[in-house]
């Protein structure tokens, strides 16, 4: 997480200058010009008011009122001084010449032959004003190319492609499988990859193919950039990191070039890593559209023909990440490319109190703090979430003066970081915290009836973020598979809050507009996700195109959007009957909450005592 900071330091470092750089440039082409546009009118500021005309000047010259002609090499224009009284610069004059050898063979004949008297000197050109003007013929094309310069800069044109550890390149990079912590079965899915880096031979004699490419997927945060990094670091050859974002340009045909340099350098550099972070930026299905969908495609294209071009000889491993696997196109994930897909998941019990030792080594704990049951009360986070609560109760602590990072710390981080920044100082009306106080209640109060939801942790009408109220639940295990009961509860527990509003203060406010959402949203997914549904029956309705939700018929979609309503107000009139059979308790709770705006597991217990 470090070395990413780091190198996401380093290009916001890279980036500033690249600006001055070109800030200065531009600084300094305006001088050039203003300088020139200067010099230029002060020698030529008084052109137009005493220019005469070519036909005027010949007329003037067989009329013999010309006294002095100055011609200056490589330019058709002339000064004229003309005879009379006077002081000679009033009577100086310019003139534009169609042809200045044939005007000047002119005007010789007229002094040889006709004794016309005419002073005739002839200047040799200005250097500097010879610039000036080439400056103003060539001024376009000069600020055109300045354009494109600062544009291809700004493109990374031409720039090398990814940041490099390890090998003569780059720093060594210091992550290792140790660094890692809550991921043991996929390290060991790893490790051989990390042997064969090291002793290809070996491999190779035996007729084994390791595999060209690694996808990795998961959730953001849990580790795959880090668990790449601890490959190259284990394997100790060079690790060439680069973002898939990188490589799609404003340019057509960017993106296939900076693919070909990227494993031409790989090929100097192996064996080595090729680590391609957010790959479903170039790698997602490729379309017959136009414009940047056409950029893609080129990229994605060279990018399969790049995978398919080295041999398994030249030890180059290609790792990548994404988000989203379902996004990326199928070419792309066939054998002999990406020939296997790592699944990087959240962190179970285990995983996270593992992850949370590693974490806490450079920080001061204190006695009462026990990461068993902080691994408990977290379940579904990720790493990188664990290390930030970790990081923000050490900000707690150092803020509240403590000698050492308590249970008090890590419990206000971790709902800074769930539910979001207290806000004890907002004014909160009467009738506001009433509204509040009941539809907390109404939560816990519900919850506690059903079954399959877990005990109430902590009730408080205190607002957190953009929320007025919260009620927290524990979490003492990891799911992953949810039953249909249990679904239909969390449905009756999420409506709760709206019931209490409408049978405690026969009012409904938009406080339950999350609840609703998150309501509806579970009960679409059993229908149309998880096949839970009896009259419906057990079909899936997740489709990648609504247009092949046609082979269904209008009658399924429409008793879909029946069924959904149908569910939620079930879920809506039993949290109202569970709240009108336990009046009481819902007041005393809501009244509590109303004194002391928080109510913790011990306290809500007594309730039902």
């Amino acid at each position: 997480m470090k070395d990413k900071q780091k190198e996401n330091q380093k290009k916001k470092e890279k980036r500033k200058e690249l600006i001055k750089t070109i800030v200065l440039c531009v600084i300094l082409l305006i001088c050039i010009v203003a300088s020139a546009i200067f010099i230029y009118l002060s020698e030529h500021k008084d052109k137009d008011e005493k220019e005469i005309a070519y036909t005027e000047l010949i007329n003037s010259i067989n009329e013999g009122k010309v006294e002095k002609i100055e011609m200056t090499n490589g330019s058709n224009s002339l000064k004229v001084t003309m005879a009379g009284e006077g002081e000679e610069k009033d009577r100086e004059k310019t003139a534009l010449v169609p042809s200045i050898q044939a005007f000047m063979e002119w005007v010789n004949d007229k002094v040889d032959k006709e004794n016309v008297k005419i002073e005739l000197i002839q200047n040799q050109v200005n250097p500097f004003l010879k610039v000036v003007d080439t400056i103003f013929d060539f001024l376009p094309t000069i600020l055109l190319i300045v354009l494109m310069i600062m544009i291809f800069k700004m493109q990374g044109f031409g720039g090398d492609q990814g940041k490099v550890y390890g090998g003569e390149e780059g720093k060594e990079t210091d992550v290792r499988f140790e660094d890692v912590a809550g991921l043991d079965e996929e390290k060991n899915e790893l490790i051989e990859i990390v042997d064969f880096l090291k002793k290809p031979e070996e491999y190779l004699k035996m007729g084994a193919k390791i595999p060209k490419g690694i996808l990795l997927y998961g959730k953001p945060g849990t580790g795959k950039t880090l668990i790449a990094k601890a490959i190259a670091g284990e394997a100790g050859v060079p690790f060439i990191s680069m973002s898939g974002s990188e490589f799609i340009e404003m340019f057509a045909g960017l993106g296939a070039s900076r693919v070909r340099r990227l494993f031409e350098r790989a090929k100097k550099l192996a064996p080595c890593i090729i680590f391609i972070d957010e790959i479903d930026a170039i790698g997602s299905r490729r379309t017959s559209n136009s414009g940047s969908e056409t950029e893609n495609n080129q990229t994605l294209n060279q990018l399969l023909v790049e995978m398919d071009g080295f041999d398994t000889d030249e030890t180059i491993i290609v790792l990548a990440a994404t988000n989203r696997p379902e996004m990326l196109d199928k070419a792309l994930l066939r054998p002999g490319r990406f020939d296997r897909q790592v699944t990087i998941p959240a962190p179970d019990m285990n995983g996270r109190e593992a992850i949370l030792k590693l974490h806490a080594k450079d920080k001061k704990l204190a006695e009462d703090v026990d990461l068993r049951d902080i691994a408990g009360d977290t379940a579904g986070f990720t790493g990188a979430e664990l290390a930030n609560i970790l990081n923000e109760a050490a900000i707690i602590a150092t803020r509240n003066n403590h000698e050492a990072i308590g249970k008090e710390d890590i419990e206000s981080a971790v709902k800074k970081i769930t539910v979001g920044l207290e806000k004890q100082n907002r004014v909160v009306s009467d009738k506001d915290k009433r509204l509040t106080a009941y539809h907390e209640a109404g939560h816990a109060v519900v919850s506690k009836f059903l079954p399959t939801q877990t005990d109430v942790k902590e009730v408080s009408i205190i607002p957190r973020g953009v929320a007025g109220g919260y009620t927290m639940y524990k979490t003492t295990e990891d799911k992953y598979y949810i039953s249909k009961t249990e679904l239909l509860e969390k449905m009756v527990a999420l409506m709760g809050g709206r019931a209490a509003e409408k049978v405690a203060l026969n009012e409904i406010s938009t406080g339950a507009s999350n609840d609703l959402e998150v309501a509806t949203g579970i009960a679409k997914d059993m229908l149309t996700v998880y096949g839970m549904d009896d009259f419906i029956g057990p079909i899936s309705l997740k489709v990648d195109d609504p247009y092949e939700l046609q082979i269904f018929g209008d009658k399924v979609i429409d008793q879909v959007g029946n069924q959904v309503q149908k569910m939620v107000e079930d879920a809506y009139k039993t949290a109202q009957k569970i709240l009108i059979e336990n009046m009481d308790i819902l007041d005393k709770v809501a009244q509590t909450l109303m004194e002391k705006e928080k109510i913790t597991s011990e306290e809500f217990e007594k309730f039902f005592e």
